[in-house]
């Protein structure tokens, strides 16, 4: 049985990740179908920027965070004369997982929208449909499993997501206490090992159960497309 901090840190890791998804979905969707469908002048720096934060040290990823979302900072001043705030607060949480896992999300359902046979696409919009409805009625359905293990892919990121989120939001309890602050924080204390190490097989299993759906996911779709 979990213990009740053991809990909350569960409970705030799966709030953060579904928020995370939730906000990075129709974002992720757009940016795909811009780098699947279209070539344009400086391509290679958009899909630098996306890939970013796969490489910046997440400590350095948590400072700028915090310079540019701080309830100080150069946007997030502007939320805090609306009430929002990100820094030291779960909603920073949500924004640090999201640009971490971001490029986790977009490229499997760029890689969806690649492999859809346009001619599909074209017939609809021979026979009347809009761009707008020809994407919504083919294109979306066909890239279905990019969009699930995208999904899936943001969701397991953010829930193993450390460094940037300790940097912007600290180690708050019931706030900002993840499972992977969890586990550092017990690892500081005499007695903490033990459960430490129930996070950490928790850990593993959420992540290994991300990976089998993965697979699954991916062997149907090549059969389908097969």
């Amino acid at each position: 049985m979990l213990s009740p901090e053991e809990l909350n840190a569960l409970y705030l890791s799966a709030k953060v990740g579904a928020f995370a998804v939730m906000i990075c979905l129709p974002f992720a969707i757009a940016l795909a179908w811009v780098l699947a469908r279209y070539d344009f002048r400086f391509k290679f720096l958009v899909e630098a920027l996306l890939q970013l934060p796969m490489v910046l040290p997440p400590v350095v990823l948590g400072y700028l965070l915090l310079v540019l979302f701080g309830n100080q900072g150069l946007i997030g001043k502007y939320f805090n004369q609306i009430g929002v705030q990100f820094a030291f607060n779960w909603k920073g949480a949500v924004l640090a997982s999201m640009i971490v896992a971001f490029p986790l999300m977009v490229q499997p359902i760029r890689l969806s929208f690649q492999m859809i046979n346009q001619q599909l696409e074209q017939v609809a919009g021979s026979l009347g449909a809009s761009p707008f409805k020809v994407f919504c009625s083919i294109s979306l359905p066909l890239a279905l499993p990019g969009i699930l293990i995208g999904s899936i892919l943001c969701f397991s990121r953010s829930l193993g997501e450390f460094g940037a989120t300790i940097t912007f939001v600290g180690n708050i309890p019931n706030e900002t206490r993840t499972i992977p602050i969890a586990i550092y924080s017990l690892l500081q204390q005499p007695d903490g090992e033990q459960m430490a190490m129930r996070l950490v097989t928790l850990s593993l299993v959420l992540a290994f159960s991300a990976l089998v759906v993965n697979y699954w996911i991916m062997q149907k779709y090549y059969k389908m497309v097969g």
